[in-house]
């Protein structure tokens, strides 16, 4: 859940109001969350049935090996590097957003170099052997708690039914409505988007079969049972046309309800709480090239560590370069890239693992299956088909295009390495084999 939040649902409020058109707004989050669901029960199965780190890596390897080999496993990671330094890009320009409270009449060019000098910042924050990452999340969490519980405790003071229940004209409108929820569905998964981070964590859990997913779906619903009242509660005090355009909307909210004094703290509370989530995603997403790399599925200068302090230095800054690089886009611009090719190589792909796994590895054990299988997998296929479709053409085509590329270095890597298709196929079933080597022996 604080992977999960972040600065997330701070700055996003105004764009899934725009996106929609009116109050209307908070069935963006409901429906988002009905998606999150039906993919978190995707990502439920995976992780009970195969625990280790690399989440996507892993299920991605071990599906679809037997058709074309390392590519699927490939792709992931090198989206991975895209798609992690985007995520932490719009904590960036969150973070210069709220800092306006504080430095009101900042140029475009101001904005920028802020948001590059934070990236620096965050990258020599954690440039370092870092062994306190649990009471560093933990303190995230209170931080983040704070700023939200402070923003609705301060939209419910003076809260008016009128506003938050204003529909324009046409709200309801079959084409209006559907053509505003896809662009709200792109808000929305990026909010709900953390919920599978247990799931990156299966190796380290004690019993994972049962601890993921539980994880994933009370992470869904408790983010949800968050993010209803804080957008009931900004559209009841602040009419949501002035709501739509603002660069700051919680601080916006407690200013006018409980004064600029409490609305410097919640500033400030939300500051902590982008810079640390920044952090950490950069912390543990640097992560996932360096396994891929150890595992020889990835670029091995991926997989060097620092010498004095044994961290993967390389994957983190050229992760972080891009993060800076990403920053440049505008908010939803960002967001839009980032669930594209999010979408491209992770939830369709994982969509079709589970069936594939199923008939491939029938006796490999599940200590969780996906309630109504298939229905879950169905509804998130049409779900991130619709999403997909609702992206701008920018995105779309710029998604298609990090696909290609992978394709094509994969192409060059696998010349150069003689895997396949310049090389034998490697079949290596490595949980199936994992629990043949732990069963008793036959009597």
């Amino acid at each position: 859940m604080t992977q999960m939040c972040g600065i997330g649902p701070f700055i996003t409020i105004p764009a899934m109001i725009a996106a929609m058109n009116g109050p209307q707004a908070i069935f963006g989050w409901v429906v988002g969350a009905a998606l999150a669901m039906a993919d978190g029960l995707i990502w439920a199965e995976l992780g009970a049935a195969m625990p280790g780190a690399g989440g996507t890596y892993v299920y991605l390897r071990e599906a679809f090996q037997y058709r074309s080999g390392r590519l699927m496993p490939f792709l992931f990671v090198w989206t991975a590097i895209l798609a992690i330094p985007l995520t932490l890009s719009t904590g960036l320009i969150g973070f210069v957003q709220y800092l306006g409270y504080f430095l009101p009449n900042l140029s475009w060019l101001h904005m920028h170099v802020l948001a590059v000098l934070l990236g620096v910042a965050v990258i020599f924050a954690i440039y370092r052997k870092v062994d306190s990452v649990k009471r560093i999340t933990m303190v995230l969490w209170i931080v983040m708690l704070l700023a939200v519980a402070f923003t609705i405790g301060a939209s419910f003071t003076d809260f008016h039914a009128n506003l938050a229940f204003e529909y324009p004209p046409g709200a309801f409108g079959f084409t209006s409505f559907f053509s505003g929820l896809g662009s709200g569905l792109i808000i929305a998964v990026y909010d709900y988007l953390g919920y599978n981070t247990t799931a990156y964590m299966g190796e380290e859990l004690k019993e994972p079969g049962r601890v993921i997913p539980r994880s994933i779906i009370i992470a869904i619903l408790g983010m949800m049972a968050i993010y209803l009242p804080m957008n009931l509660g900004v559209i009841g005090t602040v009419p949501w046309k002035e709501a739509e355009h603002s660069n700051s909307v919680a601080t916006l909210v407690v200013t006018q309800n409980w004064g600029h004094t409490a609305a410097g703290i919640v500033t400030v509370l939300i500051l902590i709480a982008a810079f640390a989530s920044i952090a950490m995603g950069l912390l543990g997403g640097c992560r996932v090239p360096y396994n891929a790399a150890q595992d020889g599925v990835f670029f091995k200068f991926f997989g060097r560590l620092h010498p004095k302090h044994g961290f993967p230095h390389v994957a983190l800054l050229i992760m972080g370069a891009i993060m800076i690089f990403c920053s440049f886009f505008d908010f939803t611009t960002a967001i839009s890239m980032l669930v594209s090719v999010t979408i491209l190589i992770q939830a369709l792909a994982q969509v079709a693992a589970v069936s594939i796994l199923r008939r491939r590895q029938p006796g490999l054990k599940r200590p969780y299956k996906q309630w109504l299988y298939p229905v879950p997998s169905i509804l998130a296929l049409i779900g991130w088909v619709y999403v997909y479709s609702s992206v701008d053409r920018f995105s779309i085509y710029m998604s298609i295009a990090w696909v290609i590329g992978g394709i094509a270095f994969f192409a060059i890597w696998a010349s150069v390495t003689r895997i396949w298709p310049f090389g034998p196929r490697e079949i290596r079933e490595a949980y199936l084999d994992t629990q043949s080597s732990s069963s008793p022996p036959m009597k």
